[in-house]
């Protein structure tokens, strides 16, 4: 069986503010948990006017406040953006007050821009260098305290929170397969190492204390509406906010336009290549897709993005692919 979650942007939509935004991200957690979805998800971003879930645990304790069964975790927290004994603290919080809840995804990339990167006072040029010997340290934070340990994480110690590597190349899973982690591949927008990160992560892997076989996820974009023309005018409203990215002017998420509207033949090429990890369409058309990708890639679990700008369409979707996911089985 293919378990299937979803990571959540908190989308701040162009006319909204932050605040609805994280409101919206409760409340799609909520129906997720409702339809069956085993953890939700939520990624750190600095200085992204369209993303609300920058300081990622304090969302996810919001979040997990208003929800009472459903997984809750980071996909991810950026490592090089901070100490692990900082992240340990925060998750081992989240842990305490929500036991057998929380995950910790860890991304090696610091997702903003240098300069954001120093005003969060890391060094851009070392500090990702560091992430596997900072991922062994967080490890460690979470094992229970040893005699003569100096510095330990409270709370934190002894709750071993589930971690998790994230990655869009072969590093973090080559990385994941050595120290015995499950593993998480971002192909909803970097889908060009996506088979052969899968084939490292399953040969190379080595069984752990976390960890006795891999275990493996992919992120798949979900645009599913009730005919084809709604499913494909809704994904327009992703398709304007990485043009934005790749132009250098990031912004709120916009509402949908038409597909011909949104840019030219090269852009549009463009799109395609980086969104072609999606399930768009009607019901019948994700359902085929979701059955060919997990034939393709053979993952553990799917966990998809759903940055639609209508919080309505939004639950459709989850429904439509909860449905679809359900029938695979």
């Amino acid at each position: 069986m293919t378990r299937y979650s979803l990571l959540d942007l908190a989308p701040v939509n162009e006319g909204s503010t932050p605040r609805e935004a994280l409101l919206n991200a409760r409340a799609l957690a909520q129906k997720a948990e409702q339809l069956g979805f085993t953890r939700f998800w939520m990624a750190e971003h600095h200085n992204m006017p369209g993303i609300a879930s920058a300081a990622t645990a304090v969302a996810l304790g919001f979040v997990a406040e208003g929800t009472e069964r459903i997984r809750i975790g980071a996909g991810g927290v950026m490592l090089p953006n901070h100490a692990p004994l900082t992240v340990a603290e925060q998750f081992g919080t989240l842990a305490s007050v929500y036991p057998d809840r929380i995950d910790l995804g860890l991304g090696r990339a610091p997702g903003t821009d240098g300069a954001t990167v120093q005003a969060l006072r890391r060094d851009p040029m070392t500090a990702a260098d560091r992430f596997p010997d900072d991922v062994f340290e967080l490890l460690e934070y979470f094992e229970p305290v040893q005699p003569g340990q100096r510095v330990q994480a409270v709370p934190g110690a002894g709750l071993r929170v589930p971690v998790w590597l994230l990655g869009s190349s072969l590093f973090s899973a080559r990385l994941a397969a050595h120290m015995g982690l499950p593993f998480a591949f971002a192909s909803h927008f970097a889908p060009d190492y996506l088979g052969r990160a899968l084939t490292l992560y399953r040969q190379e892997f080595q069984p752990s204390v976390y960890l006795e076989r891999p275990y493996s996820m992919a992120a798949v974009n979900l645009f599913a509406a009730d005919t084809e023309a709604e499913a494909r005018r809704l994904r327009t409203s992703v398709e304007q906010q990485f043009l934005a990215l790749r132009r250098g002017t990031p912004g709120p998420l916009k509402p949908p336009v038409e597909p011909d509207q949104v840019c030219g033949p090269l852009e549009r090429a463009q799109l395609e290549q980086t969104l072609v990890e999606s399930a768009t369409g009607t019901p019948e058309q994700v359902e085929l897709w979701l059955a060919a990708f997990v034939e393709r890639t053979g993952v553990d679990e799917i966990i998809f993005t759903c940055q639609l700008f209508d919080q309505p369409a939004r639950y459709r979707a989850l429904e439509i692919g909860a449905g679809a996911m359900a029938r695979l089985v």
